[in-house]
């Protein structure tokens, strides 16, 4: 029986040119034999913006909801999974070759793990790429790991959650993502973390695109304000899982 591993994508208007890119690299994915992928494309929104760039693809399945942030779009993405991994890609980054087969590799070789991350680059507009200081080692990640570095480093995550893949059991229990305007994503690594073991691969698996309508690059992304209350509720709910003892075992 074929098994399947699902690819989320929120995607809005200004984003959805880069569908065809995002598509390209799911397509030279090669899949362990037995396995196949499903593209689920949820607009925040209801346009005819989106709908003109998803490609003709009987794997891609396109939706469209009212508008309620990345996180949101992801969460109701949830109802049309059918797949036993969930694997994140934002419209407008693309995965590397071999991205899928090695989160496959390493959650299926330790059922245990919840989640499996992998190296992320920097696409910058001129082509160029740039990595990350501090990548941990390659191999899994304790519980409770990401949320120390986080909170020694600035809020900044020791792992990308962008490239995160997750089994769909533990990613329903918890809720999906956060229902914050940003960092919903960080909120769900944290929370997955609480209360679970991960996985770190050292090589490259997703190239995050830098550009000037993305919405980590918006003014309101680093309101004072605003990102006080999201790194507060983000910590006391990663910390209220693991207060509650509750651990993850397949």
């Amino acid at each position: 029986m074929t098994r399947r591993v699902v690819v989320v994508t929120a995607v809005h208007a200004p984003s959805a040119r880069f569908l065809r890119e995002a598509h390209a690299s799911l397509c030279g994915q090669e899949l362990p034999d037995g396995w196949e992928w499903h593209w689920v494309i949820q607009e925040d929104g209801r346009t005819d913006a989106v709908a003109p760039y998803v490609p003709d693809d009987p794997r891609i399945t396109f939706r469209q909801g009212r508008p309620g942030g990345p996180g949101v779009a992801r969460t109701i993405a949830l109802g049309h999974v059918d797949g036993e991994y969930v694997k994140i890609l934002d419209a407008d980054d693309r995965l590397t070759p071999g991205a899928l087969a090695r989160d496959l590799a390493a959650l299926e070789a330790d059922r245990d793990l919840g989640w499996a991350t992998s190296r992320a680059l920097d696409h910058l507009p001129d082509g160029s790429t740039v990595g990350f200081p501090g990548d941990p080692e390659h191999g899994p990640i304790a519980r409770g790991a990401v949320l120390a570095f986080w909170k020694a480093n600035g809020f900044r995550a020791p792992v990308h959650p962008a490239t995160l893949c997750v089994r769909r059991d533990l990613l329903v229990a918890l809720g999906g993502w956060m229902a914050l305007p940003a960092s919903e994503d960080t909120g769900l690594l944290l929370a997955l973390n609480s209360v679970s073991r991960g996985w770190f691969s050292r090589q490259v698996g997703l190239l995050y695109r830098k550009w000037d309508g993305q919405m980590t690059g918006q003014a309101s992304h680093v309101d004072p304000e605003e990102r006080a209350a999201r790194m507060t509720v983000v910590e006391a709910r990663a910390r209220a899982l693991a207060s509650l003892r509750w651990q993850y075992d397949n």
